[in-house]
């Protein structure tokens, strides 16, 4: 028997042994030892040579394919690329970068990170790494990052080429932790409201929303709005730690249950700092898993209000299990369950990934984004909140408590198409690396640039103009009259966030965002 074969059985023999309790068969009638015999006999039978790392990964992904959705196995390489934004930090230059005519172009250096300690500034173009030229040779941007990442105190040697100066520039720049933050945005909304916005659930995300909430509550907010829309979610931990914040001793958060999964409750602890403050929570059809752990709680204990769509409707947990070679299989060991009682797992059929990939696009069809009418539920699912014995139902998501309608005119071919083919992002660079240095002398604060900055009609006609190379041009004036508003509001964005921070972008973009609009617009009225 291969002792590759044997070390991946051992393993999860053990692992589900220990953590499910459950009796593993070896006998000679076993799917187990069928499975090894199958494996055996193609390794060492098969008329031609076979990669057996691959056949055992493809009967994992097999298996895996037959249970759930969200079962599934990554390679090595596939983990350490997942678990870089979950766990805060990668090693690098520490550069936020896009590429423009095949050149990288540093949007900004992180703050305090290695790229800014040394001089480099945001329109520094990187045209070597280590004396190889990374510009004008079609090199891929995943190859560029590989040259530009590495172990933490090693050092790469980087060629820069600045506008406005004659020579390139060299910088020799030595390499460390580079955190990946997982709270988008953070700002002040009038005088006592305070706007969250949370990308994922990491490790480092309690931490990155406590600070943000800490400064708000020391500067008198008594409400908080939490932006989880297209949160896909992340670790359970986060939403549980985040959603205590706003709960009082021993509510409910979430609880998991599951065949060979023993229950396992998570109650507030009462160590809260906005426990009393008004909470506004944002989703859509995109917010899953944890942000719907965090949502399930507040809405179930009525402790806030939620606005926006009917979120994804995740309900199942999984548990990591580590294999020799540094892959993983994420297999569902549990539901979980709001404090109602509501599980919001959306139906799936086991092995039907295809139909269950597809149920967004069914709600479109269906009319269930643009109409709240559209949406049904089954008495059998029908739950109540714990203080005011609302209904609140499980199996598809979280319904929120406002319904918001998607615009489906908004955003219009047109524009669409300009942003597939990134006319509308390359433009925005190219603009705010000629105009860069004006802009800053003009706008000596964010507030000033979002009173008073327009955004120029030679940048319109730019991207117009490429958008024809392309072959894409308004079908007639209404098209493009319709387009422009939602356009120069990106494009504004996109400055804002090039000369500031994604704070300030979404303080812009959010203007186009009609579930934000609503929710800002009745935030003294729902609570």
């Amino acid at each position: 028997m291969r002792k590759t074969f044997v070390a991946v059985l051992l393993l999860l023999a053990t692992i589900l042994s220990a953590s499910a309790q459950m009796k593993i068969d070896y006998g000679p009638n076993s799917p187990l030892r069928k499975l090894q015999i199958a494996e055996m006999a193609i390794t060492n039978l098969y008329v031609d040579s076979v990669d057996e790392k691959k056949l055992v990964e493809d009967a994992i992904k097999g298996m895996l394919e037959k249970l759930d959705p969200h079962s599934s196995y990554a390679t090595a390489k596939e983990v350490k690329e997942m678990n870089e934004p979950l766990q805060g930090n990668f090693e690098g230059i520490g550069v936020q970068f896009n590429m423009v005519e095949d050149t990288l172009l540093v949007i900004q250096p992180v703050i305090n990170g290695p790229s800014e300690k040394v001089g480099i500034i945001a329109g520094d173009r990187i045209v070597e790494v280590n004396d190889t030229a990374i510009a004008g040779v079609k090199m891929s941007k995943e190859d560029i990052i590989r040259r530009l990442r590495g172990p933490k105190g090693t050092k790469v040697k980087l060629g820069i080429v600045r506008r406005d100066v004659k020579d390139k520039l060299t910088f020799i720049v030595k390499r460390d932790k580079i955190p990946v933050e997982t709270v988008d945005a953070s700002y002040m909304i009038g005088d006592k409201t305070g706007y969250i916005r949370i990308g994922s659930f990491g490790m480092t995300t309690y931490k990155e929303f406590m600070t943000c909430l800490q400064t708000f509550v020391d500067n008198g907010v008594n409400h908080l709005v939490l932006d989880l829309q297209d949160n896909g979610g992340g670790y359970l931990q986060a939403a549980v730690m985040i959603a205590n914040e706003f709960l009082s001793k021993g509510d409910l958060i979430v609880y998991t249950d599951g065949r060979s999964s023993r229950k396992m409750e998570y109650n507030a602890d009462g160590s809260g700092i906005f426990k009393d403050g008004k909470i506004t929570i944002l989703i859509n059809e995109f917010s899953a898993s944890a942000a719907e752990i965090v949502t399930g709680a507040v809405q179930d204990h009525d402790r806030g209000v939620v606005v926006g769509r009917r979120s994804f409707g995740k309900g199942l947990v999984q548990r990591p299990i580590d294999l020799p070679d540094g892959s993983m299989i994420r297999l569902t060991i549990a539901h979980y369950y709001t404090p109602s009682g509501r599980c919001i797992q959306k139906p799936y059929t086991k092995g039907d990934n295809k139909d269950y990939a597809m149920e967004l696009d069914n709600r479109l069809k269906h009319g269930e984004l643009t109409n709240r009418d559209s949406i049904h539920f089954a008495d059998s699912l029908k739950c109540y909140t714990l203080k005011k014995k609302r209904v609140v139902y499980g199996g598809g998501g979280i319904m929120p408590d406002y319904f918001v309608p998607l615009d489906t005119m908004k955003y219009t071919r047109l524009h669409r198409e300009l942003a597939a083919k990134s006319v509308i992002i390359t433009e925005n660079l190219k603009f705010v690396d000629k105009e860069r240095k004006k802009l800053q002398r003009r706008y000596e604060s964010f507030a000033d640039f979002k009173d008073n900055f327009d955004v120029p009609q030679s940048l319109i006609n730019k991207i117009m103009a490429e958008g024809e190379k392309k072959n894409i041009k308004p079908k007639d004036d209404d098209e493009l009259q319709r387009t422009l508003p939602y356009l120069k509001t990106q494009l504004k964005a996109l400055i804002a966030r090039d000369l500031w921070s994604m704070s300030e972008y979404f303080s812009i973009s959010n203007l186009n965002n009609d579930i934000y609009i609503d929710a800002v617009n009745n935030l003294d009225t729902r609570q």
